[in-house]
């Protein structure tokens, strides 16, 4: 069977090694060493000063919305994993949607000005597959109209942009460390900021507000990262840069296998540089998409409809009409791309979708 992704796999002992270590010392959880270590890791491989890791990225979206205070409208992407929706009516704030563009797939921010209202009090975009939203023209909107802009970052370890980490950008960037992230720590992520005084405020709130053992500050939740969790991301941001060198030539092999098949990828942004963090490719119809998922399952691969529906169609919001992307998620589909993936795996995945050709 070859699937959309696996989890990458350090050493057992290497990983062994930090839990021996986290069972000697007997300090499973509430910051301990080895969470410390991660952040010091992270801050040095992404060179940047102000990191604050968490048990998951949602966690991190809500607690981004919570500490910057935002009530009422916020205007975000069509296109992306539901948990981008879903933080924004978790913290009870409305979800505007602004349409995608239908070369990148991020939001597209020439939509946004005109979707500002009176209750407006933030943007949240996605760089949706890695690839950078249009960073420079989404600041200046929201400086003209004094808004706060978050970025949901999830898949974008390793993602360039300027010359920078994407990471740098916005007043919030929010990451995952999920498991089938390109690195992980099996479940995790992370909050990055220039503002000190909102990274005081992750601290408090991912540990309930505690300000020492019977003081608070403010309403928390449990949000924080364990020792084990933070293991695996130490050990595994020892291999980032084999991960990264990895997955662009995967990717190139795909681009050669799949050439001649007239399918379209996203449009990266110029300014940037992506992370390869998965292979989307977008048909000419929901029908075809339809027949190349029959034939990569009758070969035992099993790709995955990455974004689908369109979370404008949710039940759980205000109807509202973003076409491109609504057409998008029916037609577009990523195909397995994971570290240990070989090259054989991906001729076969070629050939099953060859045969679609074929037949369509």
């Amino acid at each position: 069977m070859i699937p959309v992704t696996k989890p990458f796999l350090p050493s057992r002992e290497s990983f062994d090694r930090y839990l021996d270590g986290i069972w000697n010392v007997n300090w499973w959880t509430n910051n301990g060493p080895v969470v410390n270590a991660l952040e010091d890791g992270l801050k040095k491989n992404l060179h940047l000063d102000k990191i604050v890791v968490v048990s998951n990225g949602t966690i991190g979206l809500q607690i981004a919305i919570k500490a910057l205070e935002l009530t009422g409208e916020v205007i975000t992407t069509p296109f992306s994993y539901v948990a981008t929706t879903s933080s924004v009516v978790w913290e009870n704030c409305e979800p505007v949607f602004v349409d995608i563009d239908p070369n990148t797939l991020n939001i597209d921010p020439t939509q946004i000005e005109a979707a500002i209202t009176d209750e407006t009090c933030a943007i949240l975009a996605t760089h949706c597959f890695g690839n950078p939203c249009e960073i420079d023209f989404i600041a200046s909107i929201a400086k003209k109209y004094n808004l706060r802009v978050i970025y949901d970052a999830a898949h974008c370890f390793g993602t360039i942009y300027k010359g920078k980490s994407v990471f740098t950008y916005g007043d919030i960037s929010v990451t995952s460390f999920h498991a089938t992230k390109l690195f992980h720590s099996i479940e995790g992520g992370a909050l990055f900021t220039r503002d000190q005084s909102l990274i005081e405020k992750f601290q408090f709130m991912r540990n309930f507000g505690h300000d020492g053992p019977e003081g608070f500050q403010g309403v928390g939740i449990n949000a924080k990262m364990s020792e084990v969790h933070a293991a695996m991301g130490v050990v595994n941001l020892k291999y980032v840069s084999a991960i990264l060198k990895k997955r662009r030539i995967q990717c190139e092999r795909y681009d050669m296998l799949l050439k001649d098949m007239g399918l379209e990828k996203p449009l990266i942004n110029s300014e940037g540089k992506t992370n390869h963090s998965y292979y989307p490719i977008i048909f000419t119809s929901e029908s075809r998409l339809l027949s190349a998922i029959s034939s990569l399952e009758e070969a035992n691969i099993f790709p995955r409809r990455y974004f689908y529906p369109s979370l404008n169609l949710l039940d759980y919001v205000a109807k509202q009409s973003c076409p491109i992307a609504e057409d998008i998620s029916k037609r577009v589909l990523c195909l397995p791309l994971y570290f240990s993936l070989s090259s054989k795996d991906q001729n076969a995945v070629a050939t099953a979708l060859h045969k679609t050709k074929m037949t369509v």
